[in-house]
């Protein structure tokens, strides 16, 4: 990628008179994936690595990114480096270009028995967990010239990464004030209390979750959405809030519930799957929170190369009629 920068030579009465001329600078594509490679590590030496760079390599194209815009794209501290406004304006439009080339690479490989591309997606732990195993061991048997790269992360951030371009498609928990997305209707998705059966909350039909924070609970990993979401919500209602354990699975939670390690919040679809095999009790929420609207969400679904619209299209059709969302007023 070529790009010219016109520069006005200022001057003095009696010297040569203005004029312009061109400076050539270069990047390339490696500059705008090492920019965002380094943004979303915070870090250079991880940038670098995750762009297959040696580190003396990376610093000198960051610092000839730098010097050609006359200013600084990163600062650095002890603790890696941070984006500064322009780093962060650039790595925006890095990541459009970039997404853009992945998009013209998987409309015109699918012509051939190449790669075809790659889908970045991002869900909440429900859809993580529960949807995707299913439907994307289909799409990819279908589509084996794809690859998906799948992260977790909590709603808000999910809808973050798809507006940043961070990924293409998205899951998300609710469907925030935004006209920057489209925002499909997807499942419908409740979350529930699961106590062993011997438990103090064990026969109430339902229960308010502050009702449950003076007992002790099992939860997923700290890297998991749905983690940082119950602390969230225990720090709304204004109670402090620990897991005694934490694990890796849905079906490791509940068998540290039955064990009688203590209670969990958990989407309802997994604890009926292991309600019928284990000693639990699910309890229903009574919090608003606790009934949610999935949506999958994109910045343009007719944008997304052909197999990307297919994939969307394969997760609404995914859906058993019982679990439908059906589009309200404001879809």
């Amino acid at each position: 990628m070529r790009v010219h920068r016109l520069v006005r030579r200022n001057t003095d009465s009696g010297k040569q008179q203005p004029r312009y001329r061109e400076m050539a600078s270069h990047f390339d594509l490696t500059d705008l994936q090492l920019i965002v490679n380094i943004g979303d590590a915070s870090s250079l030496t991880r940038g670098a690595e995750r762009s297959h760079l040696s580190l003396p390599a990376a610093s000198n194209r960051v610092k000839n990114l730098e010097e050609h815009f006359g200013t600084r794209l990163f600062n650095r501290n002890s603790q890696g480096v941070t984006l500064t406004p322009s780093g962060e304006a650039f790595m925006r439009h890095a990541r459009k270009v970039l997404q853009q080339i992945e998009h013209l690479r998987g409309d015109i490989f699918e012509y051939s028995r190449g790669i075809k591309g790659q889908i970045r997606m991002v869900a909440n732990t429900t859809a993580m967990n529960e949807f995707m195993p299913t439907v994307l061991s289909r799409y990819l048997a279908e589509h084996p010239d794809v690859t998906v790269e799948l992260r977790e992360r909590l709603s808000y951030l999910v809808v973050k990464a798809v507006v940043d371009g961070a990924a293409d498609i998205g899951i998300v928990a609710g469907r925030p004030a935004s006209g920057d997305l489209q925002y499909l209707p997807y499942r419908r998705d409740r979350l529930v209390l699961v106590t062993p059966t011997d438990h103090p909350l064990a026969e109430r039909e339902s229960v308010a979750f502050n009702e449950t924070l003076g007992y002790e609970y099992v939860g997923l990993s700290e890297w998991s959405a749905i983690h940082a979401f119950l602390i969230q919500a225990a720090d709304n209602l204004g109670y402090p809030f620990r897991f005694r354990i934490e694990v890796g699975s849905f079906d490791a939670v509940c068998r540290m519930i039955e064990a009688g390690v203590g209670v969990g919040v958990v989407p309802e679809r997994a604890a009926q799957r292991y309600a019928a095999s284990m000693k639990i009790r699910l309890t229903g929420l009574t919090d608003s929170w606790a009934e949610r609207k999935l949506y999958v969400c994109v910045r343009d679904l007719y944008a997304l190369p052909s197999f990307g619209q297919a994939l969307v299209k394969m997760l609404q059709d995914d859906v058993p009629l019982n679990e439908r969302q059906e589009p309200s007023a404001d879809d």
